[in-house]
């Protein structure tokens, strides 16, 4: 049993663009990329020092960056697979940002404007902790834009992300697929585990109750908004370990396909005096 390679993980997690997309054919413990879950411990941990090095390059040459959305239900794991997948990267270019519900700043501007506030610079990692894709999503669900607007928004969101990847941005664009009863245990465990009780907000049961109205936006979105040059992966979350050893693959094969190299300089060692 070895590690898959990138191009099987792409393949086999890949919403292709253009092509019908049925959410609920992708099993949210699907084991069959890392059938051991040893296997893929092992995987993570080379990835995460591989992405550390290769993210230390970016940083120096300064053309491209890399954007990683991270989408999912709450306890789909958005935190975990930052903190598992850059486990081995130094802060330095690194940006994180966390999409909450927006502020009277923000809603008096359009909706993509906070977002393209927080694209990463070049030669930064920037990682989406929820994302644009709220306002397809829970703006959808709870009613907080009408349908004709929201309707506007995907060919909008493609539009945006396309300007994106035009301009050296590479987008990895993350589903954590939880399903229905892991996330009822992990919402239990924050009220049973001390060192959880501050992720628990008692708002999560409310769209847990929605759950049926989320998957079909989400499965809208995915759907709408999984393109050649930003498509959407469907990560199988019920696992922490296999979920954060697939995202690690895909981001680390990003940064792979950039070929990235080491800045040259005209300076020579023989022109200095270091004595």
């Amino acid at each position: 049993m070895s590690i898959p390679s990138i191009s099987d993980v792409r393949k086999y997690l890949v919403a292709e663009p253009g092509k019908p997309f049925d959410l609920s054919k992708r099993n949210s413990a699907d084991r069959t990329l890392f059938e051991d879950k040893s296997l893929a411990k092992t995987s993570l941990k080379k990835d995460a020092a591989v992405i550390n090095e290769l993210k230390d390059i970016l940083y120096a040459e300064k053309k491209r960056s890399i954007l990683v959305v991270l989408q999912g239900m709450d306890t789909a794991g958005k935190s975990g697979t930052i903190k598992s997948v850059f486990a081995e990267t130094t802060p330095l270019g690194m940006e994180v940002k966390a999409f909450k519900a927006p502020s009277s700043n923000e809603l008096a501007r359009d909706y993509l404007w906070r977002v393209h506030n927080a694209v990463p610079r070049k030669g930064h990692v920037g990682i989406f902790d929820r994302s644009h894709y709220e306002d397809v999503l829970v703006v959808k669900v709870r009613g907080f834009a009408s349908p004709e607007d929201v309707e506007k928004r995907y060919e909008q969101i493609n539009a945006f992300e396309k300007h994106l990847s035009e301009n050296g941005v590479t987008i990895i664009k993350c589903m954590l697929n939880i399903g229905y009863e892991e996330q009822g245990i992990r919402l239990r465990e924050r009220l049973e585990e001390q060192h959880k009780y501050w992720k628990f907000n008692p708002a999560d049961l409310d769209d847990r109750a929605l759950w049926k109205d989320f998957m079909a936006a989400y499965e809208t979105a995915v759907h709408r908004c999984s393109t050649e040059h930003s498509p959407w992966y469907i990560i199988p979350s019920d696992s922490r370990t296999r979920r954060n050893a697939m995202i690690a693959r895909l981001v680390r094969g990003a940064l792979e396909d950039m070929n990235l190299s080491w800045p040259q300089t005209d300076y020579r060692l023989e022109d200095f005096d270091f004595s």
